[in-house]
């Protein structure tokens, strides 16, 4: 006999883009929605965008499958993982911090039981239960986009830390940096040099015109050798941030995920060349691996944390 299928609800709020999916119980994200995250319209219209397109997707729930009971949500900032509330979040998004995101989707779709945690936490664990970082138990995971953030799985749990802000790599100080403003409101972190609005804001600053990173890429794929420098300086940058945090974390790989890895194999084999400079021989060949989940892997990995799974080779939430 054919078991009933089941699907748990994830959500993507993320500085540019919002994603609401169906998610199975093998981390297949099916019926997918997106939208433009609407940043600068403050937390009614983000939050707007994100419950819209999670009631879209709820409608698509398949034929015969099982009434859905769990959301998961995985959102820029600092999440308190036991309110769902932002406790802190940069200026990506305008007046996130202190939003109760899950009272919102309570109130939205009541019965439903709502886990709201920091978006890079949701996709490192959607790659450890069902992709690349599978079978592993100690991972870091860093996405490099409009913002640039980490999270941990230790011993095969997430771990979120004290504060619930654990894995914030976007946040170390990084050598080139020093003076540039981050987003949080304070300078010389990683996030200042490295990620794409940075690296775009880089390039005007040495007279480039560029509406965003790819427009970047595209001057350095044409041979300016600005635009290159560029690329190459934030490479390296978030290579250097990986070897220093594997030396205190000794994870057995770092899974790396984020628009930015759009910038293809140089990017990833000058960040995997930083790294390899950077760490302790101990530790060495450090695996350094881009995620496989694409662009639902938030939405998976905050849905499988919503409706756990288990995956005893995994540990779990």
């Amino acid at each position: 006999m054919t078991p009933t299928p089941a699907y748990s609800l994830g959500v993507d709020i993320g500085g540019t883009k919002t994603l609401a999916a169906l998610v199975d119980d093998f981390g297949r994200a099916a019926r997918t929605f997106e939208a433009p995250t609407p940043a600068s319209g403050g937390p009614t219209a983000i939050l707007g965008t994100a419950l819209r397109l999670a009631g879209l997707a709820l409608a698509e729930l398949p034929a015969g499958a099982r009434p859905i009971d769990s959301v998961g949500i995985g959102s820029a900032g600092v999440i308190d993982r036991a309110t769902g509330t932002v406790l802190s979040a940069t200026s990506a998004l305008v007046g996130w911090a202190g939003t109760d995101i899950r009272r919102a989707f309570q109130i939205a779709f009541p019965g439903l039981s709502v886990i709201v945690v920091n978006d890079v936490q949701a996709f490192i664990w959607a790659e450890t239960v069902h992709s690349v970082a599978a079978g592993s138990t100690q991972v870091l995971g860093v996405m490099v986009g409009t913002g640039i953030g980490g999270g941990l799985v230790i011993d095969g749990r997430l771990h979120t830390g004290a504060h619930s802000a654990a894995g914030h790599l976007g946040h170390i100080v990084v050598a080139g940096a020093g003076g540039l403003p981050c987003p949080c409101g304070r300078d010389g972190h990683l996030e200042s040099i490295a990620s794409g609005p940075a690296m775009t804001a880089a390039y005007h600053r040495v007279g480039g015109t560029a509406d965003d990173l790819r427009a970047v890429a595209a001057a350095a794929a044409e041979g300016d050798a600005l635009a290159r420098g560029i690329l190459n300086t934030g490479a390296d940058a978030v290579g250097s941030a990986i070897g220093s945090v594997a030396n205190l974390l000794d994870p057995e790989l770092i899974v790396i995920g984020g628009g930015v890895t759009g910038l293809g194999a140089d990017w990833l084999g000058r960040v995997r060349r930083a790294a390899a400079r950077t760490i302790i021989p101990a530790i060495g060949p450090l695996r350094i691996e881009p995620g496989l989940l694409g662009a639902g892997a938030v939405a998976i990995g905050a849905a499988r944390l919503a409706r756990p799974v288990p995956f005893p080779e995994n540990g779990t939430p």
